[in-house]
């Protein structure tokens, strides 16, 4: 399964704005240049069940109780640069999502490392019998 297009989803998406935190000056008393994102994933008409499902499984630790997906972003100073940075933190979230986890391909050791352990394990038994009384 692929990951749906942000782009497709875009107008779904309900952006706000407030101040943010951090440094700034008094730009950062005077401009919303916080930007957080909020999508209804249950209500979406543009995801199939099966996506929904595996959005909210995935996801579920930026998804509320109302299943409203929301994401912020406040690294910039300006607002056009944190929406976009918010946008492309869903596109990377829902691309790690609907990747599959690869399968672990169980490995059994070689003939020789099997040899080599028994002849490890021979020369520490010797060791230890000759470390015992009488050393026979």
């Amino acid at each position: 399964m692929k990951a749906p297009s942000v782009d497709s989803l875009y107008p779904e998406f309900f952006f706000s704005t407030s101040r943010s935190s951090g440094p700034g000056g008094q730009n950062v008393n005077k401009v919303n240049s916080k930007v957080t994102l909020e999508w209804n994933v249950v209500q979406s008409l543009l995801v199939s069940e099966e996506e929904k499902t595996v959005i909210l499984h995935k996801l579920s630790s930026h998804i509320t109780k109302e299943g409203i997906l929301q994401l912020t972003s406040q690294e910039a100073r300006s607002q056009l640069q944190n929406r976009e940075t918010v946008v492309q933190k869903l596109e990377q979230l829902l691309i790690k999502a609907f990747t599959k986890k690869k399968i672990r391909k169980p490995t059994k050791p070689s003939k020789a490392a099997k040899q080599k352990r028994i002849l490890q394990k021979k020369q520490h038994g010797e060791k230890k019998k000759w470390r015992q009384k009488g050393g026979e």
